[in-house]
C-alpha cells in the first residue's frame, strides 16, 4: 500500500508539473524572443534623430558607430537615393533589402545565423531610408536555458516533496496496518491478551478499536466456556465415584477388571478434561509416541474383541513415531475410531490397525470388514450421525490430525469395510 501511494502521488504531481511547465517553458523562449526583437526595435529607433537632420556619410557612420548595435557591427542603414548607399554592416541580401523597401513597414527577417529587424523610415532628403538591427541567434535564447533548468528544479523538487509526503502517510498508515495484522496472528497463534494500539489514519483507528472489542468479547466468552466445561466434567466425579464403588463389588474375574479399567480410564480423561479447560489456549510442547499409544489402547480394547470373537491385527507398531501431539488427543481420537468400529459392526467382524511410516508423516489407518459408511460426507460433520450418536468421533480425530498439519481420509479398504486414515505430521 506504502508503494502504491507513492506511485500515484508521483504520477499525479508529474502530471500536474509537466501541465505547468510545458507551456511556462514555451512562454519562456517566446519571451525572450520578443525581447530580443524589441531591443532591436529600440536600436534602429536611436538612429532617427541623425537620419532626419543629416544626409552626410560620416555622421551617418559616427551615429551608427555611438550605438551599441553599430559597435557589434550589428547594424546598418540603407539609403536608395539620391544614389543606393549602405552603412554599417548589413546581414541582407539585396532581394531582402528590395523586398523591406516595397512592404514599407517595419518587419523581420529570419536568417541562418539569426533575426534582421528592419524598419523604413521616410526623409526628405534620402528618401526611403531602410534602418536594419540584426539579432544574433543566441541573443533570440538568452537566459531560456538556465530558466528552463530552474523551471525543472522547481518541478521536481514539488514531486519529490509529494512523494516524500505520500511516503509519510503510506508509512503511517502501513505501520497501523502491519501492527494490526500481527494483533491478529498473534490472536490466531492463541495470545488472548493481545491488543493493538488505536492510531493512524480514521478508518484504521476503527478497525483497531472493533479488533479490541473483539480480542476482549473473545477472551470473557472462551474464559466463561472453559469454566462451564470445567465446572460439567467436576460435576461428573459423583457418578465416576459411584461407579468405582459399584465396580469394586464386583469381585474379581476378566469382566469386572475390564469394568474398573474403563472407570478409571473415564476417571483419567474427565482429569485431563479439567486440566485443559483451567490452562487456557496456551499452546504447549506436547509430543507423543503414536506406535506407543497404538499398542496401549489395542491391549485395552482386544478384551472386548476377544469377547465378541473379533479377530485383530496391529502392524507397523514395532517403529516409533512421535508426533507434535498431547497423548490424551491421540488416544482419544483413536479410541473414537476403534469404538465407531465395535458400535457400527456386527459381533465377529474382523477389524485391523496400520502404522504406515513415511518421510514426513506417519500415517494410522483403522479399517474393518463391515458394513462401511454409507454417506461419508455427512459421517465428516461435526454433530451428524445416521446412528444416534452425537456424531464426534470422526470430527475428534479430524482436529487431532489436523493440529499436527495432517488430514482425515475415510474410504473403503481391503478388507470391504471403512477405511479410516489419519495422516499426522512428523515432528
Amino acid at each position: 500500500m506504502r508503494r502504491s501511494l507513492v506511485l500515484v502521488a508521483l504520477a499525479a504531481t508529474s502530471m500536474v508539473a509537466l501541465a505547468f511547465l510545458i507551456p511556462l517553458a514555451i512562454v519562456t523562449k517566446k519571451a525572450a524572443y520578443d525581447s530580443a526583437i524589441s531591443e532591436a526595435e529600440k536600436q534602429a529607433a536611436a538612429l532617427t534623430p541623425a537620419l532626419l537632420i543629416t544626409t552626410k556619410a560620416p555622421e551617418i557612420r559616427q551615429a551608427i558607430r555611438s550605438t551599441r548595435y553599430g559597435g557589434q557591427q550589428r547594424l546598418a542603414v540603407h539609403i536608395s537615393t539620391p544614389a543606393p548607399n549602405t552603412y554599417g554592416t548589413s546581414h541582407i541580401t539585396a532581394a531582402n533589402l528590395q523586398d523591406a523597401q516595397n512592404l514599407a513597414r517595419a518587419s523581420t527577417l529570419e536568417r541562418p545565423d539569426g533575426v534582421a529587424y528592419l524598419q523604413p523610415l521616410a526623409t526628405s532628403a534620402n528618401g526611403i531610408v531602410i534602418v536594419e538591427a540584426f539579432v544574433p541567434r543566441e541573443q533570440l535564447t538568452h537566459g531560456v536555458i538556465g530558466t528552463w533548468w530552474a523551471l525543472a528544479g522547481v518541478a521536481v523538487g514539488l514531486v519529490a516533496g509529494s512523494v516524500f509526503v505520500a511516503d509519510r502517510l503510506g508509512a503511517r498508515a502501513v505501520k497501523a496496518t502491519r501492527t494490526l495484522a500481527e494483533g491478529a496472528r498473534r490472536m490466531g497463534q492463541g495470545d488472548l491478551s493481545v491488543r493493538v494500539p488505536v492510531k493512524g489514519p480514521p478508518e484504521l483507528k476503527e478497525v483497531g478499536q472493533a479488533f479490541n472489542a473483539m480480542a476482549e468479547r473473545v477472551r470473557h466468552l472462551l474464559a466463561a466456556e472453559r469454566e462451564v466445561v470445567a465446572d460439567l466434567s467436576h460435576r461428573l466425579r459423583t457418578p465416576l465415584t459411584a461407579l468405582l464403588l459399584d465396580a469394586d463389588t464386583l469381585g474379581r474375574g476378566p469382566g469386572a477388571d475390564r469394568v474398573r479399567e474403563a472407570v478409571q480410564g473415564l476417571e483419567r480423561e474427565v482429569d485431563e478434561i479439567i486440566k485443559a479447560a483451567r490452562s487456557g489456549l496456551e499452546p504447549g510442547n506436547t509430543a507423543v509416541d503414536v506406535a506407543g499409544v497404538v499398542r496401549d489402547r489395542l491391549v485395552f480394547w482386544s478384551a472386548l474383541a476377544d469377547d465378541q470373537e473379533r479377530p485383530w491385527t496391529i502392524r507397523g507398531a514395532d517403529r516409533p513415531a512421535h508426533v507434535p501431539l498431547a497423548r490424551t488427543n491421540l488416544t482419544a481420537a483413536l479410541d473414537a475410531l476403534l469404538g465407531n468400529v465395535f458400535r457400527y459392526t456386527p459381533e465377529g467382524t474382523r477389524f485391523a490397525v496400520t502404522l504406515v511410516h513415511q518421510a514426513d508423516l506417519v500415517a494410522l489407518v483403522v479399517e474393518d470388514a463391515g458394513p462401511g459408511i454409507a454417506d461419508v460426507e455427512r459421517a465428516l460433520q461435526r454433530g451428524a450421525s445416521g446412528g444416534g450418536s452425537t456424531g464426534l468421533g470422526l470430527d475428534i480425530a479430524r482436529r487431532a490430525a489436523e493440529s499436527t498439519g495432517g488430514s482425515l481420509r475415510v474410504d473403503r479398504g481391503p478388507l470391504g469395510g471403512a477405511r479410516v486414515q489419519l495422516r499426522l505430521r512428523r515432528l
